[in-house]
């Protein structure tokens, strides 16, 4: 394999994913690469730009290009996703972890303060919720559940990984016959799937190919199941005035506001994300 510095392997990642991606976000996919591969941040390769790189680490960059023009997302290829300032581990059995769902954990984080609480993160996937909430409410307990084992298991790695302490569980949440360990709670927070299947031609080929398609879709003659339910379950898992916050569709902010009121919660907020679109609920029992 021929030498590379740093600067034209740099350039040359550019090159070869110059079909697939745009420029900002090939630019993106460089930084992320060269600093978790190389530990090289972007000014240290211009500060260096002669720097030879190993040729074993310029063939392992080659490769992370390869597979980034499969669509294969750059979190699953480097295992890991950076989340509130954590670091998660990653599997295609587990929803890579967005920047919209950080805007909820600190929504809670700022509602919550330092009080101790009884917290349960339903569909808790990689744990990013729970995990990044348990960081920083260190006072509070955490249960989280999942259906699927895998997910659970990476969930737990995660728990390991950033040192906190959460009782996870294999559970269905449409079950009612389920029982959750731990209950009541002051606090249910959960992001479930909410894209319906007819939504899915929006989606790209890195998420629709590669990311668990259980965890994003609901079926478009019942797309709030997973919220209704929750609001059914309430009286059996929450206290009385404790809270719920979701991550919502932005296409169902009134029909998710008419639901939590008709089901007896009040205080229910519905509030945008960062591009303005109607992304988190919060509602408290009475």
């Amino acid at each position: 394999m021929k030498k590379h510095s740093a600067l034209s392997l740099f350039h040359e990642v550019a090159f070869l994913l110059r079909d697939e991606f745009p420029s900002q976000e090939i630019q993106s996919l460089q930084k992320i690469i060269f600093e978790k591969k190389l530990g090289l941040p972007l000014h240290k390769i211009y500060l260096n730009p002669s720097v030879i790189i190993n040729p074993q680490d310029a063939e392992i960059i080659i490769d992370i290009v390869s597979q980034l023009k499969l669509q294969k997302p750059i979190q699953y290829i480097l295992g890991e996703a950076d989340f509130f300032g954590l670091i998660f581990t990653v599997t295609p059995d587990v929803l890579i972890p967005r920047q919209e769902t950080e805007e909820l954990v600190d929504w809670i984080i700022k509602s919550t303060g330092q009080n101790p609480n009884s917290i349960l993160d339903i569909g808790t996937g990689s744990g990013c919720i729970a995990i990044s909430l348990a960081v920083n409410l260190e006072k509070s307990q955490f249960t989280a559940i999942d259906i699927s084992p895998s997910a659970l298991a990476v969930a737990q790695k995660n728990a390991c990984k950033n040192g906190v302490l959460v009782d996870f569980h294999a559970r269905d949440i449409l079950n009612f016959s389920s029982s959750i360990p731990n209950t009541p709670f002051d606090i249910i927070v959960s992001n479930p799937p909410y894209i319906r299947e007819s939504e899915k031609f929006l989606m790209k080929a890195n998420v629709l190919d590669h990311e668990p398609n259980t965890a994003l879709f609901v079926h478009d003659n019942n797309p709030l199941i997973f919220y209704s339910t929750i609001a059914k379950r309430a009286n059996e898992l929450l206290k009385s005035g404790g809270a719920i916050y979701c991550e919502i569709n932005e296409a169902f902010g009134k029909e998710l506001f008419q639901l939590f009121s008709h089901n007896g919660f009040k205080e229910v907020e519905i509030r945008k994300d960062l591009n303005g679109k109607d992304r988190m609920l919060k509602a408290i029992t009475k």
